[in-house]
Parts: structure tokens; sequence; C-alpha cells
């Protein structure tokens, strides 16, 4: 606005003066050019003087306003400002301060760079725990305080943001970059430790910067080596070294409390926060990277090797577990065959067991039946001999009685109709010759004389006394 004000003043003074002098008839000069002339000369004037107190604030600033009378305005809301015959600086509300490839130099020019960075540097070389270097890449983003009072004692100590970045803040940010790169050895960042990294390096840019110190370390590795040089011994050789190494290792130092001591970041004094820190590429040099890429192609050859041994160890346990799957299916196999043969000579064995058992049962049931059928004969014989000795008795009693008369009677009575019966059947015929009448020839005469003959016998032996009479003459 300063520049603009005075350069109109200028041409409308070289305008009034060429009007002025070079023109000889002043009535050809349109009425009121000149006093239009002038008035833009003294506007010109005007704003060149007063211009520098007029300004746009923008967005995501903040401005430090002296004005004429000595007074300084803290300017945080966007829109046209005038301060009459005022100054001021325009600072960034957050500033980055980035390392990365393509980021120029060490020239700043705060309020021109663009919204993403406020510094924009190269790459960072550190140094590592382990004596590696390496050329980081981050961003670190910080915010500076709004209010009046804060923003005021910035101001006062820094001036401009240049300076704040260049005193402070950059310095800051590289002290903290390379303190975190002392807590770490190169291999440890890049076999995982590359997150553990960030938050350190942020914690440090928050809440300050670890002291530490530097020791050395001997270790020792229980792996034993043994030496060959002596063939007497074997495979039972000698140990020789202690496999000992040294190495470094950063301790925090403590406080009283036992807390870790920290220089504290000196911008946090002035209300500057830390938004955010991150590391965002990290390349070592060149000899680490080869050590890198022979130890990667070791680690792969390693790698390769215990697959391949594990992969012939598994097609040893495969031949053995097919060898052993064979066995285990001629055993199953024999066991199968043994156990039906078991099961079948068991079967057998049962059956016989069953069948002698049944026979042995059958034995004992008909000895048991024979038992009960001799002890049943045995009752119906001594049955049988009581009712014949009851019989006999009642009829020797009866028969002692009448001396077995009835009996006697009807057996003369079966023996007459026996004789009656081959009499009456007897062959007679018709003539019979006889020598004199002495001589029986089988006449009816004769025949009656016989049968008196037998009734008369039968009469006296009606009268003869047998065994009853004789069983009865002896009692």
């Amino acid at each position: 606005m300063t520049s603009l004000g005075f350069g109109i003043a200028v041409v409308a003074v070289i305008i009034a003066v060429f009007l002025h002098f070079g023109i000889k008839d002043k009535d050809k000069i349109p009425k009121g050019a000149m006093r239009l002339i002038l008035t833009l000369a003294a506007i010109g004037f005007g704003l060149g003087f007063t211009g520098s107190g007029i300004f746009y604030a923008e967005p995501g600033y903040v401005y430090h306003v002296r004005t004429v009378l000595g007074e300084e305005e803290v300017v945080s809301e966007p829109g046209y400002k005038f301060y009459p015959f005022g100054r001021y600086n325009a600072w960034k509300r957050a500033m980055t301060v980035q390392a990365a490839v393509g980021g120029g130099n060490d020239e700043l020019h705060a309020e021109r760079d663009s919204s993403e960075t406020s510094a924009a540097l190269p790459p960072l070389n550190i140094m590592f725990l382990d004596q590696v270097d390496a050329d980081a890449e981050a961003t670190v983003r910080f915010s500076i305080p709004s209010d009046a009072e804060s923003f005021l004692q910035l101001a006062h100590e820094y001036r401009t943001p240049e300076n704040l970045l260049r005193t402070a803040l950059i310095p800051a940010f590289k002290e903290t970059l390379q303190a975190t790169a002392s807590l770490f050895s190169a291999e440890n960042y890049y076999s995982g430790a590359r997150s553990e990294f960030n938050s350190e390096f942020e914690q440090q840019m928050t809440s300050g910067i670890y002291i530490v110190r530097r020791e050395e370390v001997m270790v020792r590795s229980e792996r034993k080596v043994k030496g060959s040089a002596n063939a007497a011994l074997g495979a039972k050789q000698e140990n020789y070294g202690d496999e000992a190494k040294i190495t470094f290792v950063v301790k925090k130092m403590l406080d009283e409390s036992g807390q870790p001591r920290k220089k504290h970041q000196k911008f946090v004094n002035f209300g500057i926060a830390v938004v955010d820190a991150r590391v965002t590429n990290m390349r070592p040099n060149r000899k680490f990277v080869e050590r890198m890429q022979l130890k990667q192609k070791a680690s792969a050859d390693r790698a390769i090797a215990r697959e391949q041994r594990i992969q012939e160890e598994e097609q040893r346990l495969l031949a053995i577990a097919k060898g052993e799957r064979e066995v285990a299916e001629r055993q199953a196999q024999a066991k199968v065959e043994q156990i039906q043969r078991t099961t079948e000579a068991e079967t057998e064995k049962q059956l016989a067991l069953t069948k002698a058992q049944k026979l042995k049962e059958q034995a004992q049931i008909e000895k048991e039946t024979a038992e009960i059928n001799l002890e049943k004969a045995k009752v119906e014989a001594e049955t049988v001999k009581t009712l014949a000795d009851a019989e006999a008795y009642k009829k020797r009693e009866i028969l002692e009685a009448d001396n077995a008369l009835a009996q006697k009677l009807d057996a003369e009575v079966k023996i007459q109709r026996l004789w009656a019966d081959a009499y009456a059947k007897r062959s007679v015929p018709t003539n019979v010759f006889g020598s004199g009448g002495e001589t029986p020839v089988g006449s009816d005469s004769e025949t009656r004389a016989f049968m008196q003959m037998l009734t008369l016998d039968a009469a006296k032996r009606l009268s003869y006394e047998r065994e009853i009479g004789s069983q009865k003459a002896s009692r």
C-alpha cells in the first residue's frame, strides 16, 4: 500500500509539472484538470505515508502491530485493519520445520513460504549409536500462542518469525533428532525399532531431551566354540575363546526421584507447543546398506537352508511316518486277524463250554430225574409190596377161615366144565364093536360111569387140604 501511494503521487506530480511547464497556452488546459492531478498527488502522498498501517488480516496468521503512538496490538481476526502510520509483522499460527529431499537451504521466508511448511530443510545427517550415519527426513509442526500476553512476549524475544525459526525451532529440531538417534543403533532401528524411534523423537520434542551417558558393556555369549587343532581329542575338543564382545549402551541419567533427567525445550517457555512430530524416512550410508544387504542375503540363505533342513527333516519324518503307517497297518491287520481268531476261538470255547454246561445240566437233570424216578419206583414198589402183602394177608385170612372152599369149588366147577365140554365135543362112532362086553368102547353107559367116577374123585378132593390147610395145620 505504501509503494502504491507513493507511485500515484509521483505520477501525479510529473503530470502536473508537464502541464504547467510544457503547455504555453494555459487556456487549453481543461478546467479542473490541474486540481484533480494535485488532488491525486495529495492522496498518493497520503497513502504513501499512511499506507503501511492498512492491511488485510489473513486467516491462520497472528499480526504484531506497532502504532504511530508506540502502542502494540495483537490481531488474530481476519479482515481489513487500519492503523495509520503503523507497522506490523505476520506470524503463522502453526509453523512447520521439515527436513526432506528438495527442502532447499537455510534461507527462511516464514511469511512467504507455503502453508505446508515454514522452514524447508534438506535431509538432516545424523549418527546412530553404532557410528552409522544416515540422512533423516522428519517433520515437526509447532503452534504459537494466540493470547496477547504470550504472543507479545514471543514477539519481543524473537522479533520476527525468521528469528524464531532460525534461533529456536530449527536448532531444537536438529538437536532432538540427533539426540534420538544416539539412543538407537542402526541395526536396531532397521530391525523393528522405527515406531519406538518416532515415539522417542516426539516425546523429546514435547517434554525435553534425555540426558544420557554412553557406557561400554562386555557381553559374553553362552555359545561355546570348540577347536579342532588336536586330532587326538576327536570330537571332545577343548574350549577356546570366551565369545565376548564389547557393545555400547546408552543409559538415561536419573534424578533423586528416579525419573529421567531432561534438558527442557526453551521454546516451551513462550507458550509454543508441539502439535505433531514424525520421522518419515531414514537413508543410511552406502556401506551400511551394503552390509545390511549382505546380512539380508546371509539371513535369506540361512532361512533357505533352514527351510531346506526343515524340508529334509519333514521328508525324513514323512518316510518314518510312512514306514510307521505301513507297520501300523500291518499290525492293525494282524491284530484284526488275531482278534478275529481269538474271537472265533473264544466263541468256540464259549460254545463248547455252553454245550458242556448244557450236557452237564442235562445229565444233572437226568440224574435228578432218575433219582426222582428211583425214589418214585421205590415208593411204588413199597406201595405194591404193601398192597400185595395186604392182599395176601387178606386172602390168606379168608382162605384160612373156610379152607379156601370157594376157590376149591370154583376150581372144580371149571374142571368139570372143561370135562363136560370135552365130553360133549367127543367124536362118537356110529357103530362100536366090543369083544365081550368087558373092554371099554365109549358107550354112553361107560361115559356115564366115567363121569360119576370123576365126580366122586372131585368130591374126594374137595376135602383135600393143600398149602392153606397145611399152614393152618402148622399153626
